[in-house]
Parts: structure tokens; C-alpha cells; sequence
């Protein structure tokens, strides 16, 4: 028998057809409906029904390609069964490569030769000049949790389900959008093999990192926001603005994605400060002025691929293959002036969390929508409120180099939509957790935000619950808390009242409380603070649904459970002393500190001192002087190198 057919395993079918047939076929193959199987003289493997239903599988080809007498035009019952059937012939009549046991081949063992053969000359030579451009990739070797060896590209993932067999190397994009997928796939492998042979992920550059040097583009950037740090936001005009969008075109012209998406971050914050309105945050646009440098440092000699520092992969959009979604919650957050919703999709066979955005702004009559408008939302005619907790399957999906995600309605390419129940144990290991204790070590070797590439739910996931303990509510901070036990370890669940999700700490409530029904699982944006495991739920598995506290409506139902104060934390309170410090030169300026500045700094600088931190404190005290230099690009770096200390210290609390 066909030793590609053998060597597919279930999960592999599911890929190929959907997990729903593969049980259908594997029920009705144990229970002797499968097919009499024949293998001609020319190798044409071929698979009889009962009924008359004949599958036709030729020589070399691929499950994919085979013929089905049945009307589906994809990958049918009847072609799962038969390989099925091919797979369950016994060891001794089967060919001697299905039961040799030698090792799989690495998908690097392909060569060039054998890529151009199967792909085609115009393929490798769209492969070869992303390769010339330089490219970011993620190696997942195979695991007991994920057997397949699987490479994750920018905007596509390519898993090799057979080993040995490029007909079987499956990119999620749709037929013919990504045809350089699989040889920049194998590439990857290549790279990771000379760099990291043993490591079970490994994130690698492939290409020439001197090609289109992003220097002068950068340059161009810091430049502009030296003067804003020694003018200030609150000095910011026209002219600021201007600066910015040159910048941003001469980024945009060398493909900068990354720090293209923080200048207009920043823009933004600018010009929420010029409108005096809420969105505005004196922390969050240091942060970005800070990560905008480090960026820059890091794309001329750091440890991380310079394509995930600036993105500079290729940043079109994707058409995606059939894709089946599960919906993992969603997150309703914004303003007094403008809302956001993000629902968030788990794409199993990618090991990625996708995301549908929508942005609400304020009416004709200036009010913004309540939330019974958002629940009506839709995309491709179905309410986005049920697509988040929801398995979602569909042929029309486009997902951004960032992870977000487009549903186009179309009578051709049609979306299905059916709840899901919570049924998340088909989630590959990277999304479900089960060891919190691995998750937690795992977190503390990623690298600091300022530098990770800028894709949407980077941090969310899904956890197994075992039992909940110690629900508490804390009036002052209007937090509600928990502690969640998973099979091994166990961290905090966190979520904070919000006017713009009214009812989630209330459903929240009657969920850990046990008065739902027993929790399954828990998903959300998964955190390491002060030592322990946060997780900000986005979605809850309970009673054999899925529910999402952030589009829950408000009850009149008191929160009925214990009280508690505040935690204190000295030492993330001295370290957001001093970054408040620090922030406030971004906001005011260096040339145009209060006199207050200099007494608040030294405040900072001690408490630092008081909790240990002495390399920092140091750090901060000698940035007033520093902040005297004339030159504004010499104040930006010594700014930034204190600001990006205390960013990164925080994030390792």
C-alpha cells in the first residue's frame, strides 16, 4: 500500500478534510463499510463501494488529487476512508518503506531541484526574491503534542503533514495565493537545522540582512522624534505631524512594518492629546517613542531576526485556505469618544489566535453605541457576538501579516457558523495550556515587548481548568479575582470594571462562584506579574457553553463574595514611580520640564534604591543631567536608554 496514505495520521486527515468526517470514517471503516482496496500495475490506488462509490488515487499524487465518483469536489468521506482502509492493511502486506521505521526525513532534506519540480519555476522565483528581501520565520519541530513539523511565515503557515512528501506540505492560504509558501518553508528549515538542530521552536532570518538597510529610514523617524521629546506632546503642532507622515511614507517605502504601526500609534496619541480627549496617555506614548529606538537598535546587530523586529516580511494580505476557527471570546474596550471590539478566533492548524476588529465611533447624535448595537454587529451575516464563542468555518477569510482577520460575505465562498460548547481539547498544546508552571517559564524567555513583532492577541490563550478558589473582590480597584488551578500549576484570573463592558465583572461572578455549572476552560490575555500567572478572560467554557463576559449585560445582582483591599506591590510601585517620571519628559519635554520634575525624580530614584533596584536608580538619576545636551538626538538616547530599562524591568516583575 501507499506508504504517503500510512503515514497520515489523524490529525493530518482533519487538516485535509475536517475532523467531523475523519470520526464519520473511522466509525464506518471499523464497522466494515470501508472500501475493497486494488493498486494496479501503474501504482493507481483504488477504492470500491457497495454502493458503487469508486475513488481513484493515482501514482504520485496527493489525497487532494484523487477522483471521488460521490458529487463533493473536495477532500470527501470517501477519500478519508480510503485512506483509512490503505493505512489499516496489515504490516505484512504493506510496502517495506511503511514498515522499516526509519526515521522521517527533515523537510530541509528537500532540495532545490526537487522544490522546482513541484512548485514551478514563477513560484521559486516569487520564493527567491522574498528570500533576496530577507524574511522572518517560526520552526516548530515535532512533538508528542503536535507531531507535524510546521514553519509560520508572516501571513501563511506550512505544515509537512507526510514526511518526505512535498505534496503533502499544506500552506492555509487559499489555492494559488501563496505558491512560494512551501519552498521559503523549507528554507526556514534549512536555517534552523544550521543554527538551533535540537530546539523544539526556533525563530530564524532567512536572507540577507544588508539587503535595503533600514538605517536611513529610521534615521529619518528618530530624527523627528528627538524634537518631539525636546519640545513635547503638549508643544506638538502642525509641523509634528507633518514630520511624523514623512517619516511614515519613507518607512512605509522600505516596508517597515512594525515601526510604521508605531508611528501611527503615535500620531494618534498626539492627536488625542491636541483634542484633549481621554485616549490619551502620558505612559503609553513614552512607550512608544522608547520602542520606536529600540527597534532601530536592535534591526542593526541584535539577537532577534531583524524581519520581526521591523516587519519587514511581506505585509500583503492573505487569502486563507477553507479555514475552521474557534471562537475564543472577545474583548469590548475604548473611550468616552470611541469603542473597539476584538473578537478572537483560534486558528488550530496555524497554533495562531486571529482577530476580527471593529471600531465604533460616536453617532449623528454624538452619543456612542450602546451595547445592544454591538451585539448586532455582523460580519459575512453572522453576529459577531455569537462568532465569538462559536466554531467557525469558512472559505472567505483574508488574514493580515498583524494576525487580524477579514470575513467577506460571498454567495460563493460561504461561512457556517455553529456553537461550539467549549469544546476546546482539539487545540493544539501552544493554545490550550494544561502546565502552567512550563507556560510561566516559557513567558519569562520572550523577548521584551518593544521589540516583539506587532501582531494582534500575541498573549492570548486558553487554559484547562481544574477548580476555582478564592474568589475576592477588591472595591477600591473595582477588580474581581480568583485563583484557577489547572492540572499542573496555577494562576490569577483578573478583570477589572469597565464602563465600556458594564456586565462582565457580573457574569464573571456567577461563573467562578460555581453558579453556573462547573468551569471547563478559561481564555484570555495571559500575563506574568510579580512572580505569578495573570489572565484577563476573554471567554469562559461552562455548562456545556461558551460564554463572554465582556458583551454580558449588567445585572441588578450584588457580588456576593468576599472582600478585599488592594495588593501592594513595593517594587512594581517604585517601578512605576520612576517610569511616570520618566514619561513625563516625553509629555512636557526635555526643555521644558516643570521645576517640579527634578524633586519627583529623586522621589523615584530612591524608592527604586529602597526596593533593590540600584542599576536603575542610578540609571534615572543621571538622566537630568543628560537631558542638558544640546544635541537632541544625544538626549533621545540617553532618555531612552533609562526609559526602555525601567520597560523591560517592569515586564520581568
Amino acid at each position: 500500500m501507499r506508504a504517503d496514505l500510512v503515514a497520515l495520521s489523524d490529525d493530518s486527515l482533519a487538516a485535509l478534510a475536517n475532523r467531523g468526517l475523519v470520526k464519520r470514517a473511522l466509525r464506518e471503516v471499523e464497522a466494515g463499510d470501508g472500501p475493497a482496496l486494488a493498486e494496479g500495475a501503474d501504482g493507481t490506488l483504488t477504492g470500491t463501494w457497495v454502493d458503487g462509490t469508486v475513488v481513484s488515487l493515482p501514482a504520485r499524487a496527493t489525497l487532494e488529487d484523487s477522483s471521488c465518483s460521490c458529487p463533493s469536489s473536495g477532500v470527501c468521506r470517501h477519500r478519508v476512508m480510503l485512506a483509512i482502509a490503505a493505512r489499516s492493511v496489515p504490516p505484512a502486506a504493506a510496502a517495506p518503506a511503511a514498515t522499516t521505521g526509519t526515521p522521517p526525513a527533515s523537510p530541509a532534506d528537500f532540495t532545490d531541484e526537487q522544490l522546482e519540480s513541484h512548485l514551478g519555476t514563477r513560484a521559486i522565483a516569487a520564493a527567491a526574491k522574498v528570500r533576496r528581501a530577507g524574511y522572518a520565520a517560526r520552526v516548530r519541530r515535532p512533538s508528542d503534542g503536535d507531531p507535524v513539523p510546521t514553519v509560520e511565515l508572516s501571513s501563511v503557515t506550512v505544515r509537512f503533514l507526510v514526511a518526505g512528501e512535498l505534496g503533502y506540505a499544506r500552506a492555509d492560504a487559499a489555492r494559488g495565493a501563496r505558491p512560494d509558501a512551501v519552498a521559503l518553508a523549507v528554507w526556514a528549515w534549512r536555517v534552523a537545522n544550521s543554527v538551533a538542530p535540537d530546539a523544539p521552536l526556533v525563530e530564524v532570518q532567512v536572507g540577507s540582512a544588508a539587503a535595503g538597510s533600514p538605517a536611513e529610514a529610521l534615521a529619518t523617524a528618530q530624527d523627528v522624534v528627538a524634537d518631539l521629546l525636546a519640545e513635547g506632546v503638549t508643544c506638538a503642532d502642525d509641523a509634528t505631524l507633518a514630520g511624523l507622515a514623512l517619516a511614515r511614507r519613507t518607512m512605509d517605502a522600505r516596508n517597515l512594518r512594525w515601526p510604521v504601526d508605531v508611528v501611527d500609534d503615535l500620531v494618534e496619541s498626539v492627536q488625542a492629546y491636541r483634542s484633549r480627549t481621554t485616549a490619551y496617555s502620558t505612559r503609553r506614548t513614552a512607550y512608544l517613542l522608547a520602542e520606536l529606538v529600540a527597534r532601530g537598535r536592535c534591526s542593526e546587530g541584535g539577537s532577534s531576526p531583524r524581519s520581526a523586529v521591523l516587519g519587514t516580511e511581506e505585509s500583503s494580505k492573505t487569502p486563507m485556505r477553507l479555514a475552521r476557527l474557534t471562537g475564543l471570546g472577545a474583548r469590548l474596550s475604548g473611550t468616552e469618544e470611541r469603542r473597539q471590539l476584538e473578537v478572537y478566533l483560534a486558528h488550530p492548524e496555524s497554533a495562531t489566535v486571529l482577530v476580527l476588529r471593529r471600531e465604533f465611533l460616536p453617532g449623528d447624535e454624538g452619543t456612542l453605541p450602546d451595547l445592544e448595537r454591538v451585539l448586532r454587529t455582523s460580519t459575512a451575516g453572522h453576529r459577531l457576538s455569537v462568532v465569538a464563542a462559536a466554531e467557525v468555518v469558512t472559505e472567505s477569510a483574508v488574514r493580515a501579516a498583524n494576525r487580524t482577520l477579514h470575513i467577506a460575505a460571498s454567495r460563493v465562498a460561504r461561512t457556517t457558523v455553529a456553537p461550539s460548547g467549549g469544546h476546546w481539547e482539539a487545540l493544539p498544546a501552544a493554545l490550550l495550556l494544561r502546565d502552567l508552571e512550563e507556560a510561566s517559564a516559557q513567558l519569562t524567555t520572550q523577548p521584551p515587548s518593544v521589540v516583539r513583532p506587532r501582531v494582534a492577541a500575541y498573549d492570548l490563550r486558553a487554559v484547562v481548568v481544574r477548580d476555582v478558589a478564592d474568589v475576592l473582590w477588591s472595591p477600591g480597584a473595582q477588580e474581581l479575582r480568583a485563583t484557577v488551578r489547572a492540572p499542573a500549576g496555577q494562576l490569577v484570573v483578573r478583570i477589572r470594571h469597565s464602563a465600556a463592558a458594564p456586565g462582565a465583572v457580573d457574569l464573571l461572578h456567577q461563573v467562578l462562584s460555581g453558579k453556573l455549572g462547573p468551569v471547563r476552560n478559561l481564555a484570555g490575555h495571559l500575563r506574568r506579574e510579580s512572580g505569578r500567572l495573570v489572565l484577563e478572560p476573554t471567554a469562559v467554557a461552562v455548562g456545556g457553553r461558551v460564554l463572554v463576559p465582556d458583551l454580558a449585560s449588567p445585572t441588578a445582582e450584588g457580588i456576593a463574595v468576599g472582600s478585599v483591599t488592594a495588593e501592594g506591590d513595593p517594587l512594581r510601585a517604585a517601578v512605576d514611580e520612576a517610569l511616570q517620571s520618566s514619561a513625563a519628559v516625553a509629555h512636557h519635554g526635555s526643555r521644558r520640564l516643570p521645576a517640579s520634575w527634578a524633586a519627583r525624580t529623586a522621589r523615584a530614584v530612591d524608592g527604586l534604591s529602597r526596593v533593590g533596584l540600584s542599576t536603575a536608580a542610578a540609571a534615572l538619576a543621571g538622566l537630568g543631567p543628560a537631558l542638558a545636551a544640546q544635541d537632541p538626538r544625544r538626549v533621545l538616547d540617553a532618555w531612552a536608554d533609562v526609559h526602555l530599562r525601567l520597560v523591560v524591568t517592569a515586564e520581568q516583575l
